[in-house]
C-alpha cells in the first residue's frame, strides 16, 4: 500500500515537471522556418501554439488592424507662417520628452511624501472569521482508537499600532536622500524642455539651409539654362559648335539633378522637423523663412568667470550635484542601521464565539495580535528598544556599498564639470569659426557672380569658350551651398553655445 502510494506520489511530479518544459511549444519550430503565430478577430497576436503546418516561407508578421492606422494631422491654425518661437511651443505643449520629464518629477516628488510617512504611526484593522476542530485521543486498546472532538467558530476583531520613535536619524536621511532624488527630477525636467528648445532650433535651422540650398539649386539651374541658350543661339548663327552646345546641355542636366536632389533633402529636413516638434508627420505647417538674419561676430572669447557661472546653471552640473547630496545621505542612513531603535506597538482585539486561540497570524498588512483572549476583549502595549547584533555583515555591506555610489557621484561630478567646460570652449569656438566662414563665403559668392556674369558676356560676344562659363556656373553654385551652409552653421553654433552655457531657455534670438 505505501508502494503504491509512493509511486503515485512521484508519478504526480513527474507530470509537474513535465509541465515547465511543455511551454517549449509556444516558440517557433525551428531555427530557419518562420514563426506562425495564433491570431484574433482584429489580427492582433494571442498566446497560444503556432500553426507550423501554415503554407509560406516569408518572415512576415501578421497584421494587427487595431494598430493599423496613421495618427491624423494636427489641427493648427490656418494661414499663419509658424516662425521659431511659435513651433518651440508647440513642441513643448506636444512633444513627449517633456510629458515623460514631468510625470518623472510627480513621482519623485511622492516619493518624498512615502519617505516623510514613515515618521507617522502604522494603523491597521483585520476582522477574521475562524473555524476550529480538534481531536484529542482518550482511550487506545488494539484495533480500536477513541478520540475526543471540540469543534468552534467565531468571529476575531484586532485592531493594531506600530510606531518607530526614535532610529538615530535613518529617517530624517532617507527623507534628505528622496528629496535629492526629487530634485534631481525637477532639474531633468528643465533640461528636458532646453533640450526641446535645442533639437527644435536645430531641425528649424536644418530645414532653414536645406531651403537655401534648394533656393540654390534653382538659380543654378537658371544659369545653366542661360548658359545653354547661348550655345545654341550661337550655334544657331554657325558661331559655335556642336561640342560647345552639348558640354551647355550637360551642365543643364546636372543642374536639374542638383535641383531634384535639392528638393528631396528640403522634403526631408521638413519631416525632421515636424516629428521633432511632436506633431503627426503628415501635418502640413507653413515654416517662416530665416534669410536676411544679420549675423555678427561673436567679439571677445568667454572668460573663465563667464564659464565657471554657466557651468554653475547647467542642468546635467545641477543633476550630478544633487546626486553626490544624496549619497551622502544614503550614508547616513545605512550607518544609522548600526544603532538601536526606539519603537512602541499596541494593539486591541476582539473574539465572539467559542474558539481556543492565543494568537492569530500576520494577515497581509495586519501584524500577528499576540494577546488574543477568548473570553471578549484584549488589549496590549508595548514599548520596546532593539539592538542589533549580528546580521552576518550585510549592514556592513550595505554601508560600503553607500560610500561606494556616494564616491561615484563625487567623481561623476567632477567629470560632468570637466565635460562642461571642454563643451562650452568648443561650441564658443565652432560659433567663432562659423561666422567667420559665412563672411568668408559671402565674400565668395560675390566674386563668383562676377566672374559669371564677365565669362557669359564674353562667351556670348565671341571672346570667350564654353569651358571657362561651364567652370565659372560651377564655382557660383559651389560658393552659394558654401554660403547656405555657413549660415546655418553659424545659427546652430550660436543656439549651441547657449545650450552648453545652460541659457537656452527660451526659443534663441
Amino acid at each position: 500500500m505505501r508502494f503504491r502510494s509512493a509511486a503515485g506520489l512521484l508519478w504526480f511530479a513527474a507530470g509537474l515537471g513535465g509541465c515547465a518544459t511543455s511551454a517549449l511549444d509556444l516558440a517557433p519550430p525551428d531555427a530557419s522556418r518562420p514563426w506562425r503565430p495564433q491570431t484574433g478577430p482584429d489580427g492582433q497576436i494571442v498566446s497560444g501554439k503556432p500553426d507550423n503546418h501554415a503554407a509560406g516561407t516569408a518572415f512576415e508578421l501578421p497584421e494587427n488592424r487595431q494598430l493599423s492606422h496613421v495618427r491624423p494631422a494636427t489641427d493648427l491654425e490656418p494661414g499663419k507662417v509658424y516662425d521659431l518661437p511659435a513651433l518651440i511651443d508647440l513642441a513643448e505643449s506636444r512633444n513627449a520628452l517633456t510629458r515623460s520629464a514631468w510625470n518623472a518629477a510627480r513621482d519623485a516628488a511622492l516619493s518624498v511624501g512615502i519617505a516623510r510617512s514613515t515618521y507617522l504611526p502604522r494603523l491597521t484593522v483585520a476582522a477574521l472569521g475562524v473555524y476550529q476542530r480538534q481531536d484529542q485521543p482518550t482511550a487506545s486498546v488494539p484495533g480500536l482508537s477513541v478520540s475526543n472532538q471540540t469543534a468552534g467558530q467565531g468571529v476575531v476583531s484586532a485592531a493594531s499600532m506600530q510606531w518607530l520613535l526614535f532610529d538615530f536619524g535613518q529617517r530624517e536621511a532617507l527623507v534628505a536622500a528622496a528629496e535629492q532624488a526629487s530634485i534631481v527630477s525637477n532639474i531633468a525636467f528643465t533640461a528636458a524642455h532646453q533640450q526641446v528648445i535645442y533639437d527644435v532650433a536645430l531641425a528649424f535651422y536644418a530645414y532653414a539651409a536645406a531651403r537655401e540650398r534648394q533656393g540654390a539649386a534653382k538659380t543654378s539651374l537658371a544659369n545653366a539654362g542661360l548658359v545653354q541658350s547661348a550655345a545654341e543661339a550661337k550655334l544657331r548663327q554657325q558661331q559655335g559648335t556642336v561640342v560647345e552646345t552639348a558640354q551647355a546641355r550637360l551642365g543643364r542636366a546636372q543642374a536639374e539633378l542638383e535641383q531634384v536632389t535639392a528638393d528631396g533633402v528640403a522634403r526631408d529636413k521638413y519631416l525632421a522637423l515636424i516629428t521633432t516638434i511632436g506633431l503627426s508627420p503628415v501635418t502640413r505647417v507653413e515654416i517662416a523663412q530665416v534669410n536676411g538674419r544679420p549675423i555678427s561676430s561673436p567679439g571677445t572669447q568667454m572668460t573663465e568667470a563667464a564659464i565657471a557661472a554657466a557651468i554653475g546653471r547647467r542642468p546635467d552640473v545641477l543633476e550630478a550635484y544633487a546626486l553626490q547630496q544624496a549619497g551622502m545621505a544614503q550614508i547616513r542612513a545605512a550607518q544609522a542601521e548600526f544603532l538601536p531603535k526606539v519603537f512602541a506597538s499596541g494593539n486591541v482585539s476582539y473574539s465572539n464565539g467559542q474558539l481556543n486561540l492565543t494568537a492569530v497570524p500576520s494577515v497581509g498588512a495586519q501584524p500577528p495580535t499576540v494577546n488574543l483572549s477568548g473570553s471578549g476583549l484584549g488589549a496590549s502595549i508595548i514599548l520596546g528598544v532593539t539592538v542589533p547584533i549580528y546580521d552576518g555583515g550585510t549592514r556592513l555591506a550595505l554601508l560600503g556599498q553607500a560610500k561606494a555610489r556616494a564616491e561615484n557621484a563625487s567623481i561623476a561630478l567632477t567629470r560632468r564639470q570637466d565635460e562642461a567646460v571642454r563643451q562650452i570652449v568648443l561650441s564658443d569656438n565652432a560659433l567663432r569659426t562659423s561666422v567667420a566662414a559665412y563672411s568668408a563665403a559671402s565674400s565668395l559668392v560675390a566674386a563668383a557672380q562676377t566672374s559669371f556674369d564677365a565669362a557669359l558676356v564674353a562667351y556670348r560676344n565671341g571672346v570667350g569658350a564654353i569651358t571657362s562659363v561651364t567652370l565659372a556656373e560651377t564655382a557660383l553654385a559651389q560658393a552659394r551651398q558654401a554660403r547656405a551652409d555657413a549660415y546655418s552653421a553659424a545659427l546652430t553654433a550660436a543656439v549651441t553655445l547657449a545650450f552648453a552655457t545652460g541659457t537656452l531657455g527660451s526659443p534663441p534670438n
